[in-house]
């Protein structure tokens, strides 16, 4: 069957339509993609605001019909940590409700976690062990450790890109005050979550989702996108670690134009090279495998599982 699944995330509203059946792996047909950034349209009290919100419902309607022309039979929606954390987050699903007629899943950080967590094990297969798995969004960071298809350990927290951006660093380029004080933040969050997975015993393998991290395994030399969906790309540590003074010194304009950054995501990604460097250093980590499956593939696989047991 073909599914359609719609994440309204911190940063894009995307459709993923994919074509699907249980035992199989779903085979992506079509990508459908708006740039929100609704991480950022919250107000000083946590609210999306009204202009937001209207922005949403347009681009969840643009969605539906992109859905309907590709054939869609069912459509999988739910919303990350921009809708979850916003003050106003039940009036904006009422909205949403009302004028599209599609009702938003809000998925829970530890969710996210482990749904993420199920699409890279089955991407990666048993073989590869014992899986720490990261992934920076636009509103968090998610973190998930275990041997199985649910994750022993999993954690969010609140140092997405977007987020991070927004909050801590205005300048452009931001300057060495702003950038040491959001160090700091970033690693002391991410130090408290450490033991709750280091308790386990180390990893098998450490595996990164997500765009921010693509991204900058991109610039640190990894296979560019023509390469291929099975092309192994890896990010070191070393390599990342050389490139945040590069990327602090650089103005978004700059950043832009790097091998693979684009533009809507060019003034988040020192923001998220800061928390992708603090999380492999504080989880010591030398060596990470970018993984093409996240959050989306993990919602899709769970309803295909469900699918099979029906």
């Amino acid at each position: 069957m073909r599914l359609g699944v719609l994440d309204v995330g911190s940063n894009t509203v995307h459709l993923l339509v994919v074509d699907a059946h249980p035992g199989a792996r779903p085979l992506p047909a079509h990508s459908h993609k708006v740039e929100l950034r609704l991480a950022q349209l919250l107000d000083e009290a946590g609210a999306i605001g009204p202009e937001g919100i209207d922005k949403l419902i347009a681009v969840v309607h643009e969605a539906l019909q992109a859905a309907e022309d590709k054939g869609v039979e069912e459509l999988l929606p739910f919303a990350t940590s921009a809708v979850r954390e916003a003050s106003n987050a039940d009036y904006v699903l009422a909205r949403v409700k009302d004028e599209t007629g599609v009702e938003l899943q809000v998925l829970t950080g530890a969710e996210e976690a482990r749904l993420t967590f199920l699409a890279v094990r089955r991407w990666f297969g048993w073989s590869a062990g014992k899986l720490l798995v990261l992934d920076i969004g636009g509103g968090s960071l998610e973190i998930a450790y275990g041997i199985d298809e649910e994750p022993d350990a999993a954690a969010s927290l609140p140092l997405g890109a977007g987020r991070l951006t927004a909050g801590w660093l205005p300048g452009d380029p931001a300057t060495a005050d702003d950038i040491r004080a959001l160090r700091r933040h970033v690693r002391a969050q991410i130090a408290r979550t450490v033991g709750e997975f280091s308790r386990f015993g180390a990893p098998d393998h450490v595996v990164a989702t997500s765009k921010t991290f693509k991204q900058l395994a991109r610039i640190a030399g990894a296979a560019r996108s023509t390469e291929g969906l099975y092309a192994q790309r890896d990010l070191k540590r070393v390599a990342l670690q050389s490139w945040v003074p590069k990327l602090a010194a650089m103005t978004t304009a700059q950043r832009a134009a790097l091998p693979g950054v684009s533009e809507g995501r060019a003034n988040q990604l020192l923001a998220g090279a800061l928390v992708a460097e603090a999380a492999m250093d504080l989880f010591d980590v030398e060596t990470l495998e970018i993984c093409p499956w996240a959050l989306r593939e993990g919602v899709i696989l769970r309803r295909l599982d469900h699918m099979g047991t029906a």
